[in-house]
């Protein structure tokens, strides 16, 4: 998919050329907080004059001071060319998405192997399942061929095996997923299980899962916008 260098308020941005193409896990550009709105910092209340200025997260809008909107941190779900000025309270949360983009995305796109069972169907088929390079589709591969749209996933509950009452480590051992038949109101259902047979993938199956795990909550957090 094509892209295009945007200059915005904010910093320099790399976006699809067109909106339909755009990541599912992409966030956009909040408003600013109009100056004129904020004659104080919305963190620790000091009021701005020619020494103390105004600075705008580029997360969520709101106006800080120079101490409180220091932190200048890598935003890639608004595709951000640059590290761009954040609010200590969003600077935190887009450190922790840094893993996503850093590793868990890559292990996404890598792929890992299960046993996926389509419906209430009694037969699974054995299938590489990977999310897309533009992050748009997750592909499953076999004797059969499928590509589901991330936007139209609706639910994903993560199988875990290892909990007892007494509390324990669990591990991810397979999902249901849920989806929207595009142009229908069907939602169809998808089963993964990681194969009893292929202990040597089963730490990749593992690793796949929890980080599907992440990006259905970004893609929560996308929709909720």
């Amino acid at each position: 998919d094509a892209k295009k260098l945007v200059r915005s308020p904010s910093g320099l941005r790399m976006v699809p050329e067109h909106r339909a193409a755009r990541s599912p896990f992409g966030l956009d550009e909040p408003p600013w907080v109009p100056d004129k709105e904020c004659p104080r910092c919305m963190q620790c209340d000091t009021k701005f004059d020619f020494i103390t200025r105004k600075h705008h997260c580029r997360r969520c809008g709101k106006c800080f001071c120079d101490k409180c909107c220091s932190k200048k941190v890598p935003l890639p779900r608004m595709c951000f060319v640059d590290p761009v000025r954040q609010c200590a309270e969003c600077a935190l949360v887009s450190q922790k998405e840094t893993e996503f983009y850093d590793k868990q995305l890559k292990v996404l796109m890598n792929g890992a192997t299960f046993f996926v069972t389509l419906g209430t169907s009694d037969k699974s088929e054995l299938m590489v399942c990977r999310l897309s390079n533009n992050q748009r589709y997750l592909v499953l591969d076999g004797d059969s061929h499928y590509e589901i749209e991330i936007i139209q996933i609706s639910t994903v509950q993560i199988l875990t095996e290892g909990f007892t009452p007494g509390g324990g480590n669990t591990r991810a051992i397979g999902m249901i997923l849920q989806y929207k038949v595009p142009g229908s109101e069907e939602v169809m259902q998808m089963k993964f299980t990681a194969g009893e047979d292929f202990s040597c993938n089963k730490k990749l199956s593992a690793a796949w899962l929890a980080a599907m795990h992440k990006a259905t909550k970004l893609l929560y957090e996308s929709r909720d916008q």
